[in-house]
């Protein structure tokens, strides 16, 4: 894709918001997710995704912090947990459309002492 131009049966079979742009975790899951049957070295990720191979490895740090991924030195694979990933999308999908309509700032003025740390 960086070329400007995919092949047009990548364009017929990808979904709607395929092409998108997304963040550097965004797209690592997304890797993951798609590729549920592999696990993989943080370098093969970077290599794959047009990263740096030291900023991959954070995110996965992160992201395993959460149990959204599963490590076992050297590879990494996506959390066999499905329900705990689908809820990640869905709090990250509402976030990020709160984040769209009222900016960044705004959702911190608008935090409560009531408002509850999502982990």
């Amino acid at each position: 894709m960086s070329s400007g131009t995919i092949d047009i049966d990548e364009f017929e079979n990808a979904d709607a918001d395929e092409f998108e742009e997304r963040n550097d975790t965004e797209r690592i899951v997304s890797f993951l997710d798609r590729n549920d049957g592999r696990a993989w070295k943080a370098a093969t990720i970077a290599e794959r995704l047009g990263l740096e191979t030291d900023a991959v490895s954070a995110i996965l740090s992160r992201l395993k912090e959460r149990d959204l991924v599963r490590h076992k030195r050297p590879y990494w694979a996506i959390t066999d947990d499905k329900e705990r990933l689908q809820s990640a999308y869905r709090i990250h999908r509402h976030h990020k459309t709160a984040d769209d309509q009222y900016g960044a700032e705004r959702l911190e003025d608008l935090r409560t002492e009531d408002t509850e740390e999502v982990q």
